[in-house]
């Protein structure tokens, strides 16, 4: 009986839920970022609470932009697909798509802040209002990560080219859908706060 226990003890537990480290660690990311949104976003409800708010209509181009970010996570969910069906012309033309859709994206965010000093709205400075300042920080610190966003989908794209990219290694490219996608649903609450709490 004592040796059937023995070897029952040494036994692997194939039950026990494990993550990719390097999983792990993007979502230990993705934590932190949530985090700090969340304090600004709160932050946001304070400072408006306190009276004082400028109301303004937020410039058309951030809509378009909106709708660009929806149509990029479709896209990457392609990618994703294919990869996972080893269908590399498809992901390369996915990924591609992908790439050029967040661009578009950061551009139609500077032309939003174009349209905002054509309104009169400045991030800082004598003619500044917090509700101006609040949204140039929401779109410009949600632009940095998704600038890196960006980066990671280059380096998976080249990494498809090299052939380094397929059903049977697909670690990366789910790390990559998935930071891709929480940026995507990440500006898409932003934007609908913002609608919101204008």
């Amino acid at each position: 009986m004592a040796e059937i226990t023995q070897k029952i003890s040494e036994e692997p537990n194939n039950n026990t839920l494990s993550m990719h480290p390097k999983k792990f660690a993007l979502w230990l990311f993705i934590v932190s970022i949530v985090m700090i949104f969340a304090g600004l976003t709160s932050a946001y409800l304070v400072k408006q609470a306190e009276g004082g708010w400028l109301l303004f209509e937020l410039p058309f181009i951030f809509y378009i932009s909106s709708g660009i970010i929806l149509v990029s996570s479709l896209t990457m969910h392609w990618a994703y697909l294919s990869a996972k069906k080893d269908n590399l012309a498809a992901t390369k033309l996915a990924m591609s798509i992908t790439v050029v859709l967040g661009f578009a994206f950061l551009v139609t965010q500077l032309m939003g802040w174009s349209d905002l000093v054509k309104m009169g709205i400045f991030f800082a400075g004598s003619q500044a209002n917090a509700a101006g300042s609040f949204l140039y920080v929401f779109s410009g610190l949600h632009g940095l990560h998704l600038l890196s966003g960006i980066i990671f989908l280059i380096i998976i794209l080249v990494a498809v080219f090299r052939y380094q990219i397929h059903a049977k290694s697909m670690v990366r490219m789910e790390m990559c859908a998935t930071y891709w996608h929480f940026l995507d649903l990440l500006w898409i609450y932003l934007f609908v706060f913002l609608i919101v709490n204008s």
